[in-house]
């Protein structure tokens, strides 16, 4: 078995659900009292955050390189960076590590490809949303058509995620509010949504709609576990 390389905290909150899926993942596929092979650094989200909103993704890039190298000083094979907004910085991280890093938007990618999903509606951090980094990868890589929340639902979906899950509040209100917006987001043709903030699947899941819903934490942890597994 391989070691899955984590690079967590960004939340813990969704750091936790990575790690219960790895490792249930890994006891249903080899029973007994197997568990995965993990090396973790979890990172000070408040700096990072912070960092995040004054636009400083080099700053942020430069911590989580030192903190990638320590992952793979510890004996990982691969890495996996928790959490959708911070592959803004992939390719800074993963010119700077010798060992392979597994891309969150590849993995969701290709989950929606064996599905046949054309059209995706897209929840996540303002950052995710608005920028190309993870947009156009789905678009030239998969052939994937992204559709995005007008600016007002955007601005919900992000506050929710900073001031809310993040901190570990579950808002039965905030739930209501982002089903709306997925529905006007299928209304726009989206065919599923990609829950693109690893958060998110603590305040809507399956249960809550019909609509199909690829909660990223589980896909990409679904696809580390494969690698692991080879």
């Amino acid at each position: 078995m391989k070691t899955i390389g984590m690079l967590g905290g960004m939340s813990w909150e969704s750091t936790c659900h990575y790690y219960q899926h790895v490792n249930k993942l890994v006891n249903t596929a080899l029973g007994g009292l197997h568990c995965a092979k993990i090396a973790m650094v979890n990172v000070d989200f408040d700096e990072i955050a912070a960092l995040q909103h004054q636009g400083d993704w080099q700053a942020t890039a430069d911590i989580l390189i030192k903190h990638a190298q320590c992952v793979e000083a510890a004996g990982a094979d691969f890495l996996l960076i928790c959490t959708n907004t911070m592959h803004k910085v992939a390719d800074d991280i993963s010119q700077a590590i010798s060992i392979p890093l597994l891309h969150i938007a590849d993995a969701t990618g290709a989950a929606l490809n064996v599905d046949k999903i054309e059209n995706i509606g897209l929840l996540a951090t303002r950052f995710t949303m608005e920028e190309d980094f993870y947009k156009v990868r789905l678009q030239n890589a998969f052939g994937i058509n992204v559709i995005i929340p007008d600016e007002k639902d955007r601005q919900t979906i992000h506050h929710v995620i900073y001031e809310e899950l993040c901190h570990g509040i579950v808002n039965e209100s905030s739930r209501a509010a982002y089903l709306e917006i997925i529905n006007r987001l299928v209304k726009q043709g989206a065919q599923a949504i990609i829950l693109g903030c690893t958060e998110i699947s603590m305040l809507v899941n399956e249960s809550h709609t019909e609509i199909p819903l690829y909660d990223t934490t589980l896909i990409h942890a679904q696809a580390a576990v494969k690698e692991a597994l080879k």
